[in-house]
């Protein structure tokens, strides 16, 4: 059942406290695989907004054969404001707040979102794995910043910014957009890379993402 809660910047934000905290945050990020491989459990997190309410959903499907065990969503009153790269002051809570709802909790999570890649190295997907200590992937559509070299593997193309390896332009599909792959927290960015393109059933996004995705529109829409 969806909860509400209300998330607004506190009075004493500023841009530069964020910029501290994101710097602070991104300092506690561990690129290390910290679980068993493979996971039994995979999530999925996404937002949609409607007026001044932000809905998310964490679905979790079983990583063998991509079946949803058990999903939740949040219905939150989000008065944030939205600043470029400072979108998970805005997001983290109320995915925060569907992951504590969750009763069978996911050995990863896969974030609609960024990770490392991101100009301050602590995109949506560090944010909440650093919060909920737990492994933490960002999944985005589009790069934030960096360049894709011409170095990586068969399906895949490390991003670099600033001579740092930030992330990866995955090919989950052919004929289909790249996305972009991070860490977000205790797991290397090749464990990253391969656990999404293991759960990319023939589709560009994948399937823990697709599903909180179809869930969380529906739950929006129905507010209209």
């Amino acid at each position: 059942m969806a909860r509400w809660r209300h998330y607004k910047a506190p009075e004493y934000f500023s841009i530069s406290i964020a910029r501290s905290a994101q710097r602070y945050i991104a300092s506690l990020v561990i690129e290390e695989d910290l679980f068993e491989y493979p996971p039994k459990t995979v999530g999925g997190a996404d937002l949609s907004y409607h007026d001044s309410y932000a809905y998310a959903s964490i679905a979790v499907l079983d990583f063998q054969g991509m079946n949803t065990l058990e999903y939740v969503t949040c219905k939150c009153d989000v008065s944030f404001p939205y600043i470029p790269t400072l979108l998970a002051f805005r997001e983290a809570g109320p995915i925060i707040e569907c992951f504590e709802n969750l009763k069978l909790k996911p050995d990863i999570l896969i974030i609609d979102g960024q990770g490392r890649l991101h100009p301050y190295r602590c995109g949506l997907a560090c944010h909440v794995g650093v919060a909920l200590d737990i492994p933490c992937i960002g999944v985005a559509k589009k790069k934030l910043c960096g360049t894709v070299s011409s170095e990586g593997g068969e399906r895949f193309r490390y991003v670099v910014d600033r001579g740092e390896v930030i992330g990866a332009e995955v090919y989950s599909k052919l004929g289909v957009k790249p996305i972009y792959v991070s860490v977000g927290h205790k797991i290397t960015l090749n464990t990253a890379i391969k656990i999404v393109l293991d759960c990319c059933r023939g589709h560009r996004l994948p399937e823990p993402i697709r599903v909180a995705h179809s869930i969380v529109t529906r739950a929006s829409k129905s507010a209209k």
